[in-house]
């Protein structure tokens, strides 16, 4: 897969809104997809020293040892992370993470009689689960949210409680993505379908696959194989072929199997699986 370029206009305005609207608040939380943490982090954005969380979302379906070790990365580097699912049943642990971040400046307001909500922003590429982590935390259906990139379109307010106001943004990307940056973005569902050729695109995630996870896919999809006959390309014909998805007579609608495999990626239906490792950065 080549190099994606893929930066539409409210999505360059969005990055302006979310630059200005930093000296309005008082803690950024930068929403990443703890399957692909280096692909999903860096925004492009200067926060100016702003107190941050980083929020490992969607742990609930990636490698569990893989995210621990990126928590522990992540807190040597003082980026006060935490793993969260917006299934989970119970986010009040959330609150009190936020509370204890936040402790030093909420004393100063009070030894200083300031009586104010602190503002929170939260900010992430999109699809990365920024709304639905919002509505999880207000308890209600305040902000828009779809399994798709680019739903948030505006910057919106929202009411958290007595003592919190959160701002959704809409999810940025760079104007030029790198190759496997871009690859696993778009696996993840963080570009939109109508940019990309979806065929090559499951292929691509079943070579990332094929080495770490190859029994969550004999598993899945009930094959018969030894993963060195096959190049990504035939074991996609293949897991066609097993699942009986064909097209018309004996053509196997490749289309369908390679939507198939990315749902099933992406909903957990292939297990617990992480694409980045804390190995692969560039030290």
């Amino acid at each position: 897969m080549s190099d994606i370029n893929w930066f539409p206009g409210h999505m360059a305005k969005a990055k302006r809104k979310i630059q200005e609207n930093l000296k309005l608040v008082d803690l950024v939380l930068e929403v990443i997809d703890a399957r692909i943490p280096i692909s999903s982090k860096n925004l492009g954005i200067d926060f100016y020293n702003k107190i941050k969380i980083l929020v490992l979302n969607k742990y609930d379906i990636s490698d569990s040892l893989e995210t621990q070790r990126w928590f522990e990365h992540f807190k040597k580097l003082n980026l006060n992370p935490i793993k969260i699912s917006c299934f989970d049943k119970n986010f009040n642990h959330f609150f009190d993470f936020i509370n204890e971040v936040l402790k030093e400046k909420i004393d100063f307001w009070k030894i200083k009689g300031i009586k104010k909500k602190a503002k929170i922003m939260v900010v992430g590429i999109p699809n990365v689960g920024k709304s639905f982590f919002i509505n999880r935390l207000t308890k209600k259906n305040v902000a828009k949210v779809e399994n798709k990139p680019g739903v948030t379109k505006k910057n919106q307010w929202f009411a958290l409680g007595k003592n919190f106001e959160i701002l959704d943004t809409p999810g940025v990307l760079w104007p030029k993505l790198e190759n496997e940056i871009g690859e696993n973005l778009a696996i993840c569902g963080s570009i939109k379908n109508s940019f990309l050729d979806i065929e090559n695109l499951a292929c691509k995630l079943l070579d990332k696959l094929k080495n770490k996870y190859f029994e969550n896919l004999i598993k899945k999809y009930d094959l018969k194989l030894e993963k060195s006959f096959l190049d990504s390309y035939d074991f996609l014909e293949y897991i066609g072929e097993n699942k009986k998805i064909f097209m018309s007579g004996e053509n196997i609608d490749l289309l369908r199997v390679s939507r198939m495999i990315l749902n099933d990626f992406n909903s957990g239906k292939l297990g617990k699986i992480s694409l980045e490792s804390v190995d692969d950065l560039n030290y």
